[in-house]
C-alpha cells in the first residue's frame, strides 16, 4: 500500500492547486480523477470554459459547427495544459480511477488495470457536483434529452430546443442557442421568473430574451418526455410541445456518491453534501473538503477561495476562513451579461434599511453606444446613513468585468462616492459607474 502525505479526490480547481502548491512545498502528493476528459475540472471541461467560447462565438454570430470545434479545441489545450502541471511534478502522481473510502486513511482506486490501495495522513474530497435529473416520466430514456455536458457536445445546431428550468442555466444556454439561431422555449415550474432577482431586473432578463426569440413558459407542469419524430416531445395539461433536443437545466447536486463517506465518518447533508465547517475540515480532522461539492457556492473562483484557506490552515497561520470572503459576486454570461454582487433591493426592504435606489439604462452609456450594445441597465442599493453601497445589479456589456470594481469598494468598507468619483479610462464601461452613482441624493 503506497502511502502520501496527501491524498486528493477530484482534478477540480481547488484540489488540482492545492495538490501543486503542497507538491512544491516538499510535500508527497496522490491526485486521483476517474475520468480523463476532466483534468482541470468542471469548469475547464464542461462548465465556464466551453460556455463562455461559445457564448463569445454565438455574439460573433459564427456558424454553430465552427464554433463547437473551437470550443473543443480550447478545451482540449487545456485540458492537457492542467494534466502537464501536475503529472510533470517530481511530487504528485496522477491517479486515473474512481477512489472509494475503506476507512478515514485508506482509499480503494477502482482503475482500469485494476484495483490498488493507498493510505492519505491528509485527504481532500474535491469531486465537484453533478447534473440534477428532474423527477419526469421518461427523462432518462428519451433520445435527444442532455444535461449541459452533453448539449456541449453537439455537432449540429437543434432549430427548437427545449429547456427544462428557468434558472441561470436555463438563461445562459437559451441566450446562447437563440444568437445561434436555435428557437428556444423555456419550462420553468414556479410561477415567478429567476426569483432571486428584483423583478425589474428579472422583467429586464426576459424582454431581452424575448428580443431575442426566446419564450418563456411559467407555471410548467411537465408530465412526462417521450420520443417524437426524431426529437422529443414535451407533455403538459395544456398539451405538446415537440423539439429536437431537450436540455435539463435543474441545477447541480455535490457528487458524493460512491465515496462510501460513511466508512471514513464523513458526515454529509440532506442534499449529499460533504458538511464543513468555516475552516473546510469535515466532521473527520485530518479530511477536508473544497469546491462544490461542500455545498458552498458553486463557482470556481470558490473553490480557488477554498483552496486559499486549506492552504493556510498547512502552510500558514490558520487563520484564514470562509467568514473573510464579504460579498461574493456573481455572472450570467446571457447576451448582454448579468452581474450582481451584494443583496437586491427587495432584501434589503425585508431587512428594513433605509436606502435609495438608483439606475441607469445602457443605452445612456456612450461605450456602450460605440459597441452597439445598448440593451439593459445598472441598478444600485445604497444605504442613506452611511452611504455603504448594499448591492449593485448591472445587466450590460462587459458586466462581468465591471462587477469586480464594485466588490473591491464594498469589500474596503468605502461608499459609493469612491466610485462616483473615481477617474476612469474613456470611452469603457467602467466609467458607467461615475454616473450611475451621481444619481445617489
Amino acid at each position: 500500500m503506497k502511502q502520501y502525505q496527501a491524498v486528493v479526490i477530484g482534478f477540480g480547481k481547488g484540489g488540482k492547486t492545492l495538490a501543486a502548491t503542497l507538491a512544491k512545498a516538499g510535500w508527497s502528493v496522490a491526485l486521483i480523477e476517474q475520468s480523463t476528459s476532466m483534468y482541470g475540472g468542471t469548469c475547464i471541461n464542461i462548465g465556464c470554459i466551453p460556455t463562455k467560447a461559445l457564448v463569445h462565438d454565438a455574439q460573433q454570430h459564427h456558424e454553430f459547427a465552427a464554433a463547437m470545434r473551437r470550443k473543443s479545441d480550447v478545451v482540449g489545450f487545456l485540458r492537457d495544459k492542467n494534466y502537464h502541471n501536475l503529472a510533470d511534478l517530481l511530487n504528485v502522481e496522477v491517479i486515473d480511477g474512481r477512489a472509494e473510502f475503506v476507512d478515514s486513511h485508506t482509499l480503494r482506486v477502482v482503475t482500469p488495470n485494476g484495483e490498488l490501495s493507498l493510505r492519505g495522513e491528509k485527504i481532500f474530497i474535491n469531486t465537484g457536483a453533478r447534473s440534477q435529473v428532474p423527477n419526469i416520466d421518461g427523462i432518462t430514456s428519451t433520445p435527444g434529452v442532455f444535461d449541459s455536458t452533453g448539449l456541449l457536445d453537439l455537432e449540429t445546431l437543434p432549430a427548437k430546443l427545449g429547456i427544462l428550468g428557468g434558472g441561470y442555466i436555463g438563461v445562459e444556454f437559451a441566450s446562447m442557442f437563440a444568437k445561434f439561431g436555435s428557437k428556444v422555449t423555456i419550462y420553468e415550474a414556479a410561477s415567478r421568473f429567476l426569483p432571486r432577482e428584483d423583478k425589474d431586473i428579472a422583467d429586464a432578463v426576459l424582454a431581452i430574451l424575448q428580443q431575442q426569440g426566446v419564450e418563456l413558459v411559467l407555471n410548467a407542469k411537465v408530465q412526462k418526455v417521450s420520443p417524437s419524430q426524431g426529437g422529443v416531445a414535451v407533455h403538459l395539461p395544456q398539451g405538446e410541445a415537440h423539439f429536437d433536443a431537450l436540455l435539463m437545466a435543474s441545477g447541480r447536486a455535490p457528487n458524493t456518491q460512491g465515496l462510501q463517506l460513511d466508512k471514513a465518518g464523513v458526515k454529509v447533508n440532506e442534499r449529499g453534501a460533504v458538511v464543513v465547517d468555516s475552516f473546510l475540515h469535515t466532521s473527520v480532522a485530518h479530511i477536508w473538503a473544497l469546491g462544490d461539492v461542500n455545498g458552498g457556492p458553486q463557482f470556481t473562483y470558490i473553490s480557488l477561495d477554498d483552496f486559499r484557506i486549506v492552504r493556510d490552515q498547512l502552510l500558514g497561520a490558520g487563520l484564514r476562513s470562509t467568514a473573510d470572503r464579504k460579498q461574493v459576486p456573481y455572472s450570467v454570461f446571457m447576451t448582454p451579461t448579468l452581474s450582481r454582487v451584494g443583496i437586491t433591493e427587495e432584501q434589503a426592504r425585508e431587512q428594513g434599511a433605509d436606502f435609495q435606489v438608483v439606475s441607469l439604462p445602457v443605452a445612456a452609456i456612450t461605450r456602450a453606444r460605440v459597441m452597439n450594445e445598448t440593451q439593459g441597465v445598472l441598478k444600485a442599493v445604497v444605504e442613506n446613513k452611511t452611504g455603504q453601497i448594499l448591492g449593485v445589479a448591472l445587466l450590460a456589456v462587459d458586466s462581468h468585468e465591471m462587477i469586480n470594481t464594485v466588490k473591491t469598494v464594498m469589500d474596503a468598507g468605502l461608499p459609493y462616492t469612491q466610485l462616483r468619483d473615481q477617474i476612469f479610462t474613456h470611452p469603457s464601461m467602467s466609467e458607467a459607474l461615475n454616473d450611475l452613482f451621481s444619481l445617489v441624493k
